[in-house]
C-alpha cells in the first residue's frame, strides 16, 4: 500500500476508492456512476460554450 504524505497529514481521495463501483442500468446499457458524472459535467460544459456569448474586443470593427 502506498501512502503519500504532505506536511505530515495524509492525502487521502473524497471518497472510497477501493469498494466496488456503483451501477446504473438501463436495458442494455450499463454506466457506472462515475462515467455517468462525467458525462454529465461534459454536457453542460458544452451547453455552455454554445449558449454563452463571445467575447467582442473593444473598438474592433
Amino acid at each position: 500500500m502506498t501512502e503519500h504524505h504532505s506536511g505530515g497529514r495524509l492525502l487521502t481521495a473524497p471518497v472510497d476508492l477501493n469498494g466496488t463501483g456503483h451501477y446504473v442500468h438501463w436495458g442494455v446499457v450499463q454506466l457506472s456512476v462515475a462515467n455517468l458524472l462525467v458525462i454529465g459535467v461534459m454536457v453542460v460544459v458544452f451547453a455552455a460554450a454554445v449558449l454563452l456569448p463571445f467575447p467582442r474586443g473593444r473598438g474592433r470593427r
